[in-house]
């Protein structure tokens, strides 16, 4: 059976009342696979993850026209930014619109506004550039929101946005995406560098952008630098470097 996310963002837990291994928006689609009391054990449509959400996270639904394209948009009760908003929602999000205005979008859950909104079926271009508009949002363990995003989720969130199949954890992803290259190959825009339990983006030759507990949030820090704190905290050597574009 075929339902979506009915809250903002939800945890997907290991097991009923267990740790969140990730987290799905609004929107998004998800396989029930088995229903317990208060529990249903689901499989996102995205990537695959299994998991637990409360009974009450998934509902039918008709399917998503919209996405969010700003790094957050809030959902308004009327056409008028002044008017009381219904709910915050992430990048990613996924909403039906229902008709639209000058500026405003109508959707089931309020007035959303058009400029955030892109149509499903038209991605973004760069996945970095994705990646840097969502600089500064705070460093969450299974993230996948604006609201708190881990390493992997970076990745997939940028990845989806643009049309490119993503797991959600870093290791199927070192072994899903890209094409790996020698040890010693110049970094390019675009590059994905992997750690036992981490990656990151090569926003230039010089910068990596990720999500990392060093500064708890979204955040550049210079690449040769970080490769060497990485490795001095225990986490140890560069174990993939891979590229996306040739």
């Amino acid at each position: 059976m075929s339902l979506s996310i009915a809250h903002p963002v939800v945890d997907l837990l290991r097991t009923p009342n267990g740790p969140r291994d990730r987290q799905l928006l609004f929107g998004d689609d998800v396989t029930v696979l088995a229903r317990t009391e208060g529990w249903v054990e689901v499989a996102a449509a995205k990537d695959g993850y299994r998991g637990f959400l409360p009974s009450d996270a998934v509902r039918d639904t008709a399917r998503a026209t919209h996405w969010v394209s700003a790094p957050a948009t809030h959902a308004y009760e009327a056409e008028d930014f002044k008017s009381p908003d219904r709910a915050s929602f992430s990048f990613g999000t996924q909403l039906r619109v229902q008709s639209t205005g000058d500026r405003f979008a109508k959707t089931d859950q309020g007035y959303v506004p058009k400029a955030h909104l892109r149509a499903i079926g038209d991605p973004l271009a760069d996945p970095v550039a994705v990646a840097e508009t969502l600089i500064g949002t705070p460093y969450l363990w299974g993230g996948n929101s604006r609201f708190g995003i881990d390493c992997s989720g970076l990745v997939q969130v940028a990845c989806l946005a643009c049309g490119l199949p993503c797991p959600g954890d870093s290791g199927p992803q070192e072994r899903a995406l890209g094409t790996r290259l020698p040890e010693g190959s110049a970094y390019q825009r675009g590059d994905l560098l992997f750690w036992k339990g981490h990656v990151a983006w090569v926003r230039d030759p010089d910068t990596l952008l990720h999500a990392n507990v060093h500064a708890m949030a979204v955040a550049l820090e210079p690449l040769d630098a970080a490769i060497t704190r990485i490795a001095e905290q225990g986490d140890g050597p560069v174990t993939a470097h891979k590229r996306l574009f040739d």
